[in-house]
């Protein structure tokens, strides 16, 4: 039987010299075929699916006749077959025929070479389909491989990641339910195409011998599920209430690791030390965070985790990724560092992390990768998670620690609201401090001062913008007037005569900038009810162009971009909040001058 002729790109014209042809080729051996013959066997195979003749196709490739040069040159013809099944064409079943006899007729080494490059050429409209397509016939030709399995199966799957990482992973339940481009559907087929090899490892594993091409095997599968981790799994909405089809495949990954023994607590704690080359190591920090996210958070696998690792050292070893993620400019990323670093201190009992701890790197860079959540993040929901965990984190530090945390941020942050939450803090303790059996010297005692040095400090001096640095401000004289008030507690300690004398130059300093600023805003002011009253469009435009008032930034907005309304709100605001700075002032000086009083009759 021979192949249907056409005259189509002058391919085929005539029926005898086709048959002559074949006939040629079955004569031929293998390794005398030419490049051309190839080619021109791929050309039939092409021209008989664009006719829809793919029936008689596959009866060609079916004969027994044609058997030995179906499997010398057959594996040409997977490309066109594949395509074919991907549009679903009118020959779609005939062609999933055809693409398993090839796979059990042709050499497993040519089909190999053939769906490398297959995959390599995937049309990126058409990623998914084609890769849901391959996989069943890809791992019949890598099981049928007798040399080089491991190698292959290692070249297989980064082809196939690198083809999937093309498409865009859904990021809510609702996009990963519709699973637009099919990613879901792909990675849950390659749990399945993995499926024989990990029981391949587990076997050789269980057996007395193993090779050293088991172990690449074991090493290749590694690399895929570490691959797997960065991409998608840590892109991927995860929600242990909500068993998804992506939480489906992080729980295949984290039950393969242990299968092909490898150690979930080798990898997230002692991979560093290993130097094993399972990854590149740009990525394997990043595919280890997702690792103990998984495990810690989402707590797929836990259960078999090993209870012998105090939270203390967790949290140290969970730092590295915590800080890797908060560092990210990515929502997921950061959503999982969060995660991380307030599961990682739940276990932690409160008022026992030592300072020593903030000697290591990573404790040093999560809190300020975290404060840059916090300060420069533009998504509320994040600002407001990293503020929980930031408490989260002071109430874990002991004295010492929160004391040297303090000043680390104040100095740092270089955020009025960051320092503001800092300074209420140290209230707390300060307040903690004085109840009876609490007492320490690193907040009622001489260690205080340093921290009061900086709280009751304005850096920029007269030319400190009080609207930028309100919080901190305001949080501060808060402070003050409570240690005022609570003087009896201080005054036993050497901190009362010191912190007088913070107090003074501090409000001293404070006069200034509030008399400087209300003088300046009240002129602002007042210009711009005035602007208001021309009526002549031009006349006001030109005014409003030259005033002083467009060199001002209110949080970080500069005054000419707002409305002149908005513009009369915020300094109108402004003056407001000079008149409460100044009757903070005036209650503080009034409880100074009563606790003198007190003291003289006393």
């Amino acid at each position: 039987m021979g192949l249907p002729t056409r005259a189509e790109e002058t391919l085929i014209v005539d029926e005898d010299e086709v048959n002559d042809i074949i006939q040629r080729w079955r004569n031929t051996p293998e390794e005398k075929l030419k490049p051309e013959d190839y080619q021109q066997f791929k050309n039939f195979g092409s021209v008989c699916l664009t006719g829809g003749d793919g029936a008689q196709l596959l009866k060609f490739l079916q004969d027994e006749e044609n058997r030995g040069l179906v499997k010398s040159m057959g594996c040409v013809l997977m490309t066109p077959l594949v395509n074919e099944v991907v549009k679903k064409g009118k020959s779609l079943d005939h062609c999933q025929v055809a693409i398993t006899h090839l796979t059990m007729t042709c050499s497993p080494d040519e089909l190999m070479h053939s769906l490398l490059e297959l995959i390599q050429d995937i049309d990126p409209g058409a990623i998914s389909e084609t890769i849901l397509t391959l996989l069943p016939h890809l791992q019949t030709v890598l099981l049928h491989l007798e040399d080089s399995k491991a190698a292959r199966l290692g070249s297989a799957l980064r082809a196939l990641q690198q083809q999937l990482s093309r498409l865009p992973v859904p990021y809510s339940s609702q996009q990963e339910d519709e699973d637009e481009h099919g990613l879901c559907r792909c990675y849950n087929a390659l749990t399945n195409f993995t499926k024989p090899f990990v029981e391949e490892v587990k076997r050789k594993i269980g057996s007395s011998v193993t090779t050293s091409e088991d172990e690449e095997l074991r090493t290749e599968l590694l690399k895929f599920c570490m691959r797997s981790l960065r991409e998608p799994l840590l892109e991927a909405e995860l929600n242990r209430d909500r068993k998804s089809s992506l939480w489906l495949f992080a729980t295949e990954i984290m039950v393969t690791l242990p299968a092909i023994q490898e150690s979930l607590s080798e990898l997230l704690f002692f991979s560093p030390l290993k130097k094993s080359p399972q990854t590149d190591s740009s990525e394997s920090k990043e595919s280890r965070a997702c690792l103990a996210y998984l495990l810690f958070v989402q707590l797929i696998t836990i259960d078999s985790f090993p209870a012998v690792f105090s939270p203390v050292f967790v949290l140290q070893c969970n730092m590295e990724y915590i800080n890797q993620l908060l560092s990210s400019k990515k929502e997921s990323h950061v959503l999982k560092g969060l995660a991380l670093y307030e599961k990682s201190l739940e276990n932690v009992q409160d008022n026992s992390l030592p300072v020593s701890l903030q000697d290591l790197k990573s404790f040093y860079s999560a809190p300020q990768n975290l404060r840059q959540v916090l300060t420069d993040c533009p998504m509320q929901h994040l600002r407001e998670t990293g503020l929980q965990v930031l408490q989260l984190f002071i109430d874990k530090l002991d004295s010492e620690a929160k004391h040297k945390f303090f000043r680390c941020m104040l100095k740092t942050s270089h955020h009025a609201g960051v320092e503001s939450y800092i300074v209420k803090n140290i209230r707390n303790q300060v307040e903690c401090s004085i109840k009876q059996g609490n007492a320490n010297k690193w907040f009622l005692g001489e260690e205080l001062l340093p921290l009061l040095g900086l709280v009751l400090s304005l850096p920029q001096g007269a030319q400190t913008d009080l609207l930028n640095s309100m919080d901190k401000i305001m949080e501060s004289l808060n402070l003050l007037r409570y240690l005022l008030i609570r003087d009896t507690d201080l005054r036993s300690t050497i901190v009362w005569e010191k912190l007088c004398r913070i107090k003074d130059e501090y409000l001293q300093m404070l006069r200034v900038c509030i008399s400087i600023s209300r003088g300046y805003y009240t002129a602002e002011l007042k210009a711009l009810r005035q602007d208001q009253k021309i009526k002549a469009r031009e006349a006001r435009d030109a005014a409003g162009s030259s005033r002083l008032v467009k060199s001002i930034t209110v949080k970080k907005e500069k005054m000419s971009n707002m409305s002149p309304e908005v513009q009369h709100q915020v300094l109108q605001s402004a003056l407001v909040t000079f008149d409460l700075m100044e009757s903070l002032i005036f209650r503080i000086e009034e409880i100074t001058d009563e606790k003198q009083k007190s003291q003289k009759l006393n």
